[in-house]
């Protein structure tokens, strides 16, 4: 019984990650090990939105997974225009995007201009929930410095989406002077003795997440990422969160993590409802389903992607699992949900 309801789907979603556009020549990663394709990753993303476009079952939404430019447009005094060209593309979509953020969107925008820009999907988020509806009543008037970028959404009866703000605490996209941004120095010089703060030499395998580019979660976001999924389990819903750092040491490589994954983590693991995480900002991509069943996906990135091929996926969401279809470099994946699994 349930086998025909189980087998229609609910709904889908598209996911693309690291586009990081530059109108600038191919050039290569930081350790001179990968070619980076700046120009033609606004190809692989019009290619992209024209696939969703044009399927059968078009996806209900796009998330946008982060590093939407690249921090070179800064160099260039050019990230206004860049940001400007790939929204031309996106706007081109008949779904709504859902924007993450990434280290490069805090290379090349600072947080309150984020905040104002058409990075900020916020507008997306519907929810309802008592924690949502608190964020949104205590927003007024707070310091606009020390403020975090998250909301959820229910796309679907019983399914929320999550995003959260894995640079709240960070030295990127702050002001000197906040609050948050001398805590999150404090944070990474007391690890990482380097005067690089983006080198991670001498730090092993264990702590060299303690870089510029990661950032991590504060106190005050984690109360209310708890408070979102405390919601979720009264309600018997399924949750998929969102961020652009990856939280789980087997689904990326471990100089992509979050600072605090290991808080994030146990945030996760005190709530049923959590089904899967979606990440970016490690370009190789990666997955893990850990022992509590959650399906960590991390996509791969559209900057180290070669014209001939691409880098999204479709999600298909249904009573009992996701499908992943991917393109290109991202996989396909059957994820069944914890409760599903092995029956």
């Amino acid at each position: 019984m349930g086998t025909e309801r189980d087998n229609s789907i609910c709904f889908s979603f598209g996911v693309i990650a690291d586009i990081q556009y530059a109108d600038v020549e191919d050039g290569y990663n930081f350790m001179k090990t990968r070619k980076r394709y700046y120009r033609n990753s606004i190809t692989l993303l019009s290619e992209a939105v024209e696939e969703w476009n044009k399927d059968c079952m078009p996806p209900s939404f796009i998330l946008q997974l982060g590093d939407i430019i690249d921090g070179l447009n800064a160099q260039h005094k050019a990230s206004k225009k860049a940001l400007k060209n790939v929204m031309q593309e996106f706007k081109k979509s008949k779904a709504d995007i859902h924007h993450i953020w990434g280290n490069h969107e805090f290379y090349n925008f600072s947080r309150h201009c984020l905040m104002s820009s058409a990075l900020n999907s916020q507008h997306l988020g519907n929810s309802m929930t008592p924690a949502s509806s608190n964020r949104v009543n205590s927003n007024v008037g707070e310091d606009k410095q020390e403020t975090f970028y998250c909301y959820d959404f229910c796309p679907f009866p019983s399914f929320r989406f999550v995003v959260i703000d894995c640079y709240d605490l960070s030295t990127l996209g702050r002001e000197d002077c906040s609050k948050k941004y001398q805590e999150s120095l404090k944070i990474i010089r007391k690890i990482n003795k380097n005067e690089d703060l983006n080198n991670p030499e001498g730090l092993g395998a264990a702590k060299q997440r303690f870089v510029q580019f990661n950032g991590g979660l504060s106190q005050d976001q984690l109360e209310w990422l708890d408070e979102v999924l405390s919601y979720s389990d009264e309600n018997q819903e399924k949750v998929i969160v969102v961020g652009h750092i990856p939280v789980h040491p087997c689904a990326a490589d471990t100089i992509c993590l979050v600072w605090n994954f290991d808080d994030v983590l146990a945030v996760l693991y005190s709530h049923k409802c959590v089904v899967s995480f979606m990440a970016g900002h490690d370009h190789d991509g990666g997955y893990f389903q850990d022992e509590r069943g959650i399906h960590h996906i991390t996509f791969e990135g559209v900057i180290e992607t070669p014209p001939t091929s691409h880098a999204f996926g479709t999600v298909f969401v249904y009573k009992d699992k996701m499908i992943l279809k991917g393109n290109g470099r991202v996989p396909h994946r059957v994820m069944p949900y914890p409760e599903c699994d092995n029956q």
